[in-house]
C-alpha cells in the first residue's frame, strides 16, 4: 500500500511537470463573444479558436490560459465570453475550466484553466458544505476519476520517471523563489491584478463588478483623495480612482453626487461603479469612471496650443457641463436632480474626451442643494486655495444655494482665463474702427483711402501658468491668496494682444464678469454657456497683420456680438 502512495505521488509530480513544460508554447482557447450579436437579429455567432500570442508570454515562467464567463438565470445558461487570459497563478494546473464558488456574484460565473481548448466545456461545481440538519438529504458529488487517471500516467513514464523527478522539483522550487517577490496581493479565489512591476507601489486588489476581469494598468493621476488607474475591463479601457480609508467620507459623497437621478449627461463624468477592496485598516475604496485618454485641462495646455474653434469647443462645453450641473432638472417620468454645486472647480478637474468636448468631474466636494433641506453652515473654505473666490478666503460666505453656485463661477472664470492663455488667434478677425481709435488714428476727410499697418501679431503664446502664477509663484499660502485676491483685489492679467483680438476681447469681458469681486454681480453658468455659444458662431477669425480702409463713407463702428 505504501508503494502505491509513493508511486502515486510521483505520477502527480510528473504531470504537473508536463503541464509546466508545456506552458511555454502556444495555447490553442476556444473564442466567443455575444457582444458580436448586439443590434443583430437572427444572428448566429459560432465559436471559433484563437491561438493566445502576448509579448509577456515571451518572458520565462509566464503562461497562458483560457477562460469562460457565463450567465445562470433560472437554471437556463447563456454563454457571455470565451478566450484568451494572461498569467495567473489562480488558472496554474487547472486541465478543466470549473467554477467553484456556491453563488457567484450577480449570477455570473467564471471559470479559467490551462491547456489547449481546455474551456471547450465548462461548468458549475460548487464546493460541498457539510450538512448542518439531519433531516437534509446528502448532496451526490460527482465521482472523481483521478485515481484511474494517475495509475495511467505512472506506468507510461516510468522509464523516465528519475529524470522527471529532478526537473520537476528544481521546477519547483524555481517557481516558488520567483512567486516570492513578484506575486500580487490576492483576495478570494478568482480575483487577481496584473500591476508594473517598475511602480513601487504595492498593488490593490481587483473588482468583480459582475464581469470579470479586471485589471490596472497604470497611474494616471494622482490627488489629495488618492491616486487615478488606467484600468482594462474586457475590452474596454476604465479610471479607477482609489480613496484610502480616511477619505471614506469624499468617497461616498462621490458616489451620491454620481447616482443622483438624471446625472448622466455628455459633459459630466460617466460613472460606472463602486467597490471596497481590502479588510480593516487596510481597506480602499474604489470608484470606476469612463476613461478619457487626454487626461485634464491642465495637463493638455501644458502640451497644446489652442486654435480659435478649439478654444470656443472647450470653453462652451465647460460651461455646458456647469450649467447642467447647476440646473434644477425635471424629468419626463418624474425624476428630479435637484442644483448641485462643485465647490472644487479647477482645470485638473476638467477632462477632454478625444474630440476636446469636456466633461466635468470630481464631486468629492460637491454639495446638492434638495428642495426644504438647508445646507447647513459647516462648509466653510473647501476646495483649491488658489481657484477659491474672495469672500470664501475671507470666511463670509452666505449659506445658500445661489452663493455656492457664484462660488463655482469664480472658478470658472480663472479656469477661462487659462484656456485663453494658450489660444493661438491672436491675429484675428479685427475690428478695424475699433483698433484705429484705440491707436488714435484720425482719417482725414480729403483721403480717399490709407494704408495702416498695425502690429496684431505677438509672436508665440506664452508658456501655460495657474491662475496667480505669475503673481505669487506655484505654491501660495492662505494668507498670500488672501493678500492678493481680498485685499488688493488683484487677478491674472489680460495681455496686451488679446485686447486687440475682436473675440478674444469679448471673452475677457466674460471672464471679468464671472471673477468680479461682488458675487451678486456675476454671471451665472447658463447665461455664460448661451453666450459662449453665440461668440463661437458669429465671430469670423481671419489672419490678417495690416488693414486697408476705404474712407469715402463713415465707418461705424461694429455691434458686439452679444
Amino acid at each position: 500500500m505504501t508503494s502505491v502512495h509513493v508511486w502515486l505521488r510521483l505520477g502527480l509530480i510528473l504531470y504537473a511537470a508536463g503541464l509546466s513544460l508545456c506552458a511555454a508554447v502556444d495555447t490553442t482557447c476556444e473564442f466567443y463573444d455575444n457582444s458580436e450579436c448586439e443590434n443583430q437579429e437572427n444572428c448566429n455567432s459560432t465559436s471559433r479558436f484563437v491561438m493566445c500570442k502576448d509579448e509577456q508570454q515571451q518572458e520565462e515562467g509566464k503562461r497562458s490560459h483560457c477562460y469562460a464567463l457565463w450567465k445562470n438565470e433560472s437554471n437556463v445558461i447563456t454563454l457571455v465570453k470565451k478566450g484568451c487570459w494572461l498569467d495567473d497563478n489562480d488558472c496554474y494546473d487547472k486541465s478543466e475550466c470549473y467554477e467553484h464558488d456556491e453563488a457567484p456574484e450577480k449570477g455570473m460565473f467564471y471559470c479559467c484553466c490551462e491547456g489547449n481548448l481546455c474551456n471547450q466545456h465548462f461548468d458549475h461545481l460548487p464546493i460541498p458544505q457539510p450538512d448542518r440538519s439531519t433531516a437534509e438529504t446528502p448532496r451526490t458529488v460527482p465521482v472523481d476519476n483521478s485515481k484511474e487517471l494517475f495509475r495511467s500516467l505512472m506506468y507510461s513514464l516510468f522509464p523516465i520517471c528519475g529524470i522527471a523527478l529532478v526537473v520537476a522539483v528544481t521546477f519547483y522550487m524555481y517557481k516558488r523563489h520567483k512567486s516570492e517577490h513578484i506575486q500580487c496581493f490576492t483576495r478570494h479565489k478568482t480575483e487577481h491584478v496584473q500591476i508594473p512591476t517598475q511602480d513601487p507601489l504595492p498593488p490593490p486588489p481587483s473588482p468583480l463588478l459582475g464581469l470579470r476581469p479586471l485589471q490596472l494598468l497604470e497611474v494616471k493621476a494622482r490627488g489629495r483623495f488618492g491616486a487615478v488607474w488606467k484600468a482594462q475591463l474586457l475590452n474596454e479601457y476604465v479610471a479607477v480612482k482609489i480613496f484610502p480609508l480616511q477619505d471614506k467620507a469624499s468617497w461616498l459623497n462621490e458616489q451620491d453626487i454620481f447616482t443622483t437621478q438624471l446625472m448622466k449627461h455628455d459633459n459630466l463624468l460617466q460613472f460606472i461603479a463602486v467597490e471596497k477592496r481590502g479588510d480593516g485598516l487596510e481597506m480602499e475604496l474604489w470608484l470606476i469612471t469612463a476613461f478619457h485618454e487626454r487626461g485634464s485641462l491642465t495637463d493638455y495646455l501644458k502640451g497644446h496650443l489652442l486654435k480659435w474653434s478649439e478654444m470656443c469647443h472647450i470653453a462652451e462645453t465647460m460651461a455646458r457641463g456647469l450649467a447642467y450641473l447647476h440646473d434644477d432638472v425635471m424629468g419626463r417620468n418624474g425624476e428630479y436632480k435637484p442644483a448641485i454645486a462643485h465647490r472644487d472647480f479647477k482645470s485638473k478637474n476638467v477632462l477632454l474626451k478625444q474630440d476636446l468636448t469636456v466633461v466635468v468631474a470630481d464631486f468629492g466636494l460637491a454639495m446638492k442643494f434638495d428642495p426644504g433641506r438647508s445646507c447647513g453652515d459647516t462648509h466653510g473654505q473647501v476646495g483649491t486655495r488658489r481657484y477659491m473666490a474672495p469672500e470664501v478666503l475671507e470666511g463670509a460666505i452666505n449659506f445658500n444655494r445661489d452663493a455656492f453656485l457664484r462660488i463655482d463661477m469664480y472658478a470658472f472664470g480663472l479656469v477661462l482665463w487659462e484656456i485663453v492663455s494658450r489660444c493661438s488667434a491672436v491675429d484675428g478677425p479685427v475690428d478695424e474702427y475699433h483698433l484705429l481709435s484705440r491707436y488714435k488714428i484720425i482719417l482725414p476727410g480729403s483721403l480717399n483711402f490709407i494704408h495702416v499697418p498695425l502690429p496684431l501679431s505677438p509672436g508665440p503664446v506664452d508658456e501655460y501658468q495657474l491662475p496667480f502664477e505669475e503673481e505669487i509663484g506655484q505654491h501660495p499660502t492662505l494668507e498670500d491668496m488672501q493678500e492678493v485676491v481680498v485685499h488688493k483685489k488683484m487677478r491674472p492679467q489680460f495681455r496686451e494682444t488679446w485686447l486687440k483680438h475682436q473675440g478674444l476681447e469679448i471673452l475677457c469681458e466674460t471672464i471679468e464678469e464671472c471673477w468680479d469681486h461682488d458675487a451678486e454681480a456675476r454671471l451665472s453658468a447658463g447665461c455664460v454657456e448661451e453666450r459662449l455659444g453665440q461668440l463661437s458662431r458669429t465671430v469670423n477669425i481671419t489672419t490678417s497683420n495690416t488693414v486697408d480702409i476705404t474712407t469715402n463713407q463713415q465707418t461705424p463702428p461694429k455691434e458686439s456680438s452679444l
